[in-house]
């Protein structure tokens, strides 16, 4: 059985060094040791990764092979990925370079997906802050939690954080993720969204667990506001154009009302209470709103954004990894 493990990287020598190196201790219990190929495909033209990958090269267990993809954008890149892959490849897992898997964590992705039969099994992704000293409000409104559902769930989307796939499905499809979606993230919901519409089976399986480092940058108001915004967009623009009915349409019309009166109702006992309480109402607000912008076909470009790289915190790049 061959397996390819793809990462997309933009910038971030050390993310990707520490998810390479844990990917180098994978261990196998459940099943046997696949033959494994890690594709890493770096989104900046420079090549900046390119030394990570030869350092780590002669020591690493599996076969590695690094490729640059020079137009920017994440969907360009995760379709460059693909064509990376060797044709012959069973399963294909996405993991961002962000992240470092538990050793146990493919094997458990494909123990999931033998049970099942399933054709895209997804996990949980976890948040790991890098500062000590993350303030309160981050870790009581749990903001960089994600959902955890019982091994066997069947969810209606997986993301390319985490999320192993029948080598098959993608190569039914020339370039699988829309490049629509290169500069504004989603392109992974679009995806899995179509083939749940196609009648694939996705599965959950909670023990394949994946830690997301968080940097300190994006322990702030402004970027949870706008991570929420983002996110609710671009689900509320793939359902407008996958599910175009009336029905459909109606139901996000109601659910973006719904969240900016809870969100204004919020807000009300908020300034009395702890901070996070004030930050949660904000977000269904912008949640809402996100939900309405993507109705009318709006998309927020997030990864057209400036940051300051917090691999590097003298440096200002434009990051397009990472959800």
């Amino acid at each position: 059985m061959l397996v390819a493990v793809c990462a997309l990287t933009y910038e971030r020598p050390q993310a990707l060094q520490r998810l390479l190196e844990r990917l180098n201790q994978l261990t196998f219990s459940k099943n046997e040791i696949p033959l494994l190929e890690v594709i890493v495909v770096d989104n900046d033209n420079l090549g900046s990764a390119r030394a990570v990958c030869d350092r780590l090269d002669s020591d690493f267990k599996w076969a590695l092979k690094y490729s640059i993809e020079p137009l920017r954008g994440i969907s360009y890149a995760r379709n460059h990925a693909i064509a990376c892959v060797s044709k012959n490849a069973d399963f294909i897992a996405f993991i961002d370079d962000d992240e470092v898997p538990e050793s146990s964590w493919l094997d458990e992705l494909l123990s999931v997906q033998s049970e099942y039969d399933a054709d895209v099994v997804t996990g949980p992704v976890l948040p790991y802050f890098e500062e000590p000293d993350v303030a309160d409000w981050v870790i009581d409104g749990k903001f960089f939690d994600s959902p955890c559902y019982p091994t066997g769930h069947l969810p209606k989307v997986a993301f390319t954080n985490n999320v192993l796939v029948r080598g098959e499905i993608f190569r039914r499809f020339l370039r699988p993720f829309d490049e629509r979606f290169a500069l504004t993230g989603g392109e992974d919901s679009h995806f899995f969204m179509c083939l749940y519409r196609q009648g694939c089976l996705i599965v959950w399986a909670n023990e394949a667990k994946v830690w997301e480092w968080i940097p300190k940058y994006r322990t702030t108001i402004k970027w949870i506001l706008r991570r929420g915004y983002r996110c609710w967009s671009t689900h509320s623009w793939c359902e407008r154009e996958l599910s175009p009915s009336l029905k459909v349409q109606a139901m996000r019309v109601v659910k973006g009302c719904g969240l900016i009166v809870v969100g204004l109702l919020l807000l009300l006992p908020a300034p009395l209470g702890k901070r996070h309480l004030l930050i949660k109402a904000l977000l269904h607000i912008f949640r809402g709103a996100g939900t309405f912008s993507g109705l009318v076909g709006w998309q927020y470009q997030e990864y057209q954004h400036i940051h300051r790289s917090y691999h590097d915190p003298s440096r200002i790049v434009k990051s397009v990894t990472g959800r």
